[in-house]
């Protein structure tokens, strides 16, 4: 990650000038720091393939050995901070993340920063002409209220997912720092990416399932476009300088 933000958009400040390439998908952790030196910051990354899965994942017996047999298939584990479910990573996947301090305790923040990362993903998605919204889809992976979904034949289907984790600034009584997390599939294959997790799942023993229909990809709504990664990653960079966004947010 780049020690100085190289330009500002949205009132947060952009951390690099392009997609970063992380080594895991613990990367944004590292803007809680960048957050007491620089006030609020903004990432657009992406990382090799990879599954996350937070750590209450680690009560399964056989979590160290099902970590062993995948990075050997090529789908290394990461334990991240926030809660949830598992979450594939890797090409075709891209990150927002934003960091921020606040007054007061997270649980006065936390809807406020869902809909903040809600409200950027729909004006990025809806400049492509993909109209999307919050809500629950049972069945997909890492499932959430503050899912962003399409809808498809009257049923709601994931594009992307939302996260959080909040930490207490030191020597501070109510002062926190909070880290916002999306992930869209661009161009991915939302099959693949299902039965990586339905096959992880399996191998720690958990009864957990997911369904392929229940997730999808912008690639799979607008077919094949060339560069749509880089396209959607300036839509993105549009929607944090939108000032009309801005007002809402």
């Amino acid at each position: 990650m780049s020690s100085s933000p190289l330009s500002a958009a949205k009132g947060f400040r952009l951390v690099a000038s392009g997609i970063q390439t992380a080594a895991d998908a613990r990367h944004d952790e590292a803007l809680l720091r960048a957050v007491e030196e620089y006030g609020p910051v903004a990432d657009i990354w992406q990382t090799p393939r990879s599954l996350v899965v937070p750590r209450s994942y680690r009560r399964f017996e056989a979590f160290n050995a099902a970590c062993e047999q995948f990075a050997a298939r090529g789908w290394p584990v990461t334990v991240r901070l926030t809660g949830g479910g598992i979450v594939p990573q890797g090409p075709g996947i891209l990150n927002l993340s934003l960091a921020y301090p606040v007054q007061g305790p997270p649980m006065q923040h936390s809807e406020a920063g869902y809909r903040l990362i809600c409200g950027l993903l729909e004006v990025a998605l809806r400049s492509l002409g993909v109209e999307a919204f919050p809500a629950a889809v049972e069945g997909s992976f890492c499932d959430g209220r503050y899912n962003l979904a399409v809808s498809q034949n009257g049923e709601a289907v994931k594009i992307a997912g939302t996260a959080q984790s909040w930490r207490r600034v030191a020597g501070s009584r109510d002062q926190h720092i909070g880290l916002v997390h999306g992930l869209i599939l661009v161009d991915a294959d939302s099959a693949v990416l299902t039965q990586a997790a339905n096959d992880f799942e399996a191998a720690i023993g958990s009864a957990r399932r997911y369904l392929p229909q229940k997730v999808t990809s912008l690639a799979q709504l607008l077919g094949p476009l060339p560069d749509l990664v880089s396209c959607f990653e300036q839509a993105l960079l549009s929607a944090l300088g939108d000032t009309s966004f801005n007002r809402r947010a």
